[in-house]
């Protein structure tokens, strides 16, 4: 790691950006299924998920995540695809290496996160998620990972033994938890407590990543920060969650024409309830403020919006080149070569 400074140390000095929500978007592009959400892509389409990794890079995404979410073995056993869960790990982390080598200072990093199977009571489905991990954990090591991210764990066992597992490598780990609307961890743990108990258990880095948008996931942010004294993440999907509805997965759209055939908006009619890129700046300035450093977007996330999470602290990215320009707008625009007749049509557009 001699060009590239430890993932600690670019949180000591200022934020740092990660981009994820990979499922989301190579869906919406026809590169994987909705619900299955299996990251195939990295086999079948391996130029499709490089170009996704550069554009979020461009627009300022510091940490490479390779995509192996949903890549672990009992996903690959549910599509009837064991045999290929080993080629595709370590074409995810190839190519996520790749990219990350294109520019000085960028980190890789390798993924694990909920297998969907985790049981409190039973011993031996415990078993089996540690050594989903482990496998996971040391292709990623093998693949020249910088740190380890694990996410997306609703239950506060789970992401404690995802710790224990990624500790293991020897990486820096950062682990992010997403409590459902019940506000606690599904085995009854607090959201608070499941935060302290991962610093304590030698996280990194420790906060929220999915299920919730900035509405519902800032409130908790604000206890995760007073509460630990590590650095905190942050990545919320960009949906208007509320209070009545705080994750994406309880999200109704009564003003739907077409409602959702599976009965709710999640995943595939949630188009309506997006949050717009000013929200996302704003949650972006509001959590870097409460000290708040590492950030970023889940699913939903688009180039545009990390663009945005990292403007909203400060930072200049390649695509901020490309950041909007209004003045030069035909209805907004203040240039001389404006006629005044078709700017006047503005107000009756």
């Amino acid at each position: 790691m001699s060009e590239r400074q430890s993932l600690t140390a670019r949180l000591d000095a200022g934020p740092v950006i990660c981009a994820e929500g990979f499922l989301f978007e190579l869906e919406r592009r026809g590169y994987l299924a909705a619900g299955e959400f299996v990251p195939e892509v990295a086999l079948d389409h391996p130029e499709a998920l490089k170009a996704l990794h550069v554009d979020f890079q461009r627009a300022g995404s510091d940490i490479v995540e390779a995509f192996t979410y949903n890549g672990h073995r009992e996903k690959m056993r549910v599509i009837g695809k064991e045999e290929l869960l080993e080629p595709l790990n370590r074409a995810a982390l190839r190519i996520a290496r790749e990219v990350a080598d294109a520019r000085q200072g960028d980190l890789m990093a390798g993924n694990i996160s909920n297998t969907n199977i985790w049981d409190p009571g039973d011993p031996d489905r415990q078993s089996e998620v540690r050594a989903m991990f482990t496998e996971m954990v040391g292709w990623a090591v093998e693949g020249g990972a910088d740190l380890i991210i694990g996410e997306t764990f609703y239950y506060a066992g789970e992401a404690f033994a995802a710790l224990e597992v990624a500790k293991s490598s020897g990486l820096p780990v950062v682990l992010t938890i997403a409590p459902m609307a019940i506000d606690e961890m599904a085995d009854g743990v607090g959201v608070v407590e499941t935060c302290q108990r991962l610093e304590q258990g030698g996280a990194d880095v420790v906060g929220m990543n999915c299920f919730r948008g900035p509405a519902t996931m800032m409130p908790w942010l604000r206890e995760i920060r007073a509460a630990v004294s590590c650095h905190v993440a942050a990545l919320p999907i960009p949906y208007r969650t509320t209070a009545a509805e705080p994750t994406f997965f309880n999200l109704s759209d009564d003003a739907a024409a077409v409602p959702s055939p599976h009965g709710r908006p999640f995943p595939t009619a949630l188009d309506p309830l997006y949050a717009n890129r000013y929200e996302i700046g704003a949650f972006a300035t509001e959590s870097a403020e409460l000290g708040v450093k590492y950030l970023g977007i889940c699913c939903g996330a688009s180039p545009m919006l990390i663009r945005q999470v990292a403007e909203a602290v400060g930072l200049e990215t390649e695509a901020s080149r490309y950041s909007e320009r209004m003045e030069n707008h035909f209805m907004y625009g203040k240039s001389e070569r404006l006629p005044e007749h078709i700017v006047a049509l503005g107000d009756r557009a």
